[in-house]
C-alpha cells in the first residue's frame, strides 16, 4: 500500500517539474493550480490538500537525495493507467514558462526512467505539449 494517493503522486510530480531549474516561475504555478482545478483525477482534491501537498513535496525536496525520495512515492502510488499522465503534466508544467533547461529535461529523464515510459510514448507525449505552444517561437521546448 502505499504512503500517498495517487492525486498527491501528480501534484509532488507537477511540484518537482515546477523548480527543477530552483526556480517556481508564475506561470508554472499557476499551469499546476489550473490543472488541479480542472483534471477530474482531482475532482474532489481541495484547496488546503493542494496546499499540504505542495508543502510536503518541498520539504521532502530539501532532504538529502529528496528527488529520489519524491520518485520512490510517486512510482509507488501511480496506478499504471496514470503513469502516462503523470509524464503529461510533468511535461506541461516544464513548458508553462515557454523555456527549458538542462536540469529540467535530466529531470523528465528520471522521470521517464523511473515510471518506465516507453521512448516512442514520451516523445508522442512531449510533441503533444509542443503542440499546445506552437504559436509561441519557443515552441519546440521540451
Amino acid at each position: 500500500m502505499s504512503t500517498i494517493s495517487p492525486q498527491t503522486a501528480l501534484v509532488y510530480i507537477m511540484v518537482v517539474a515546477a523548480i527543477a531549474d530552483h526556480k517556481l516561475k508564475k506561470a508554472e504555478l499557476r499551469i499546476i493550480t489550473d490543472i488541479v482545478k480542472i483534471l477530474p483525477i482531482f475532482r474532489d482534491f481541495s484547496t488546503e490538500h493542494f496546499n499540504t501537498d505542495f508543502d510536503n513535496c518541498v520539504s521532502i525536496l530539501e532532504q538529502e537525495d529528496g528527488v529520489e525520495a519524491v520518485l520512490g512515492l510517486v512510482a509507488e502510488a501511480l496506478p499504471q493507467a496514470l503513469k502516462h499522465t503523470a509524464y503529461a503534466l510533468a511535461c506541461e508544467v516544464i513548458a508553462a514558462d515557454r523555456t527549458t533547461e538542462l536540469v529540467e529535461l535530466e529531470w523528465l529523464a528520471l522521470l521517464r526512467n523511473r515510471l518506465k515510459i516507453e521512448a516512442l510514448s514520451a516523445s508522442a507525449i512531449e510533441m503533444a505539449i509542443r503542440a499546445r505552444y506552437a504559436d509561441h517561437p519557443a515552441a519546440h521546448t521540451v
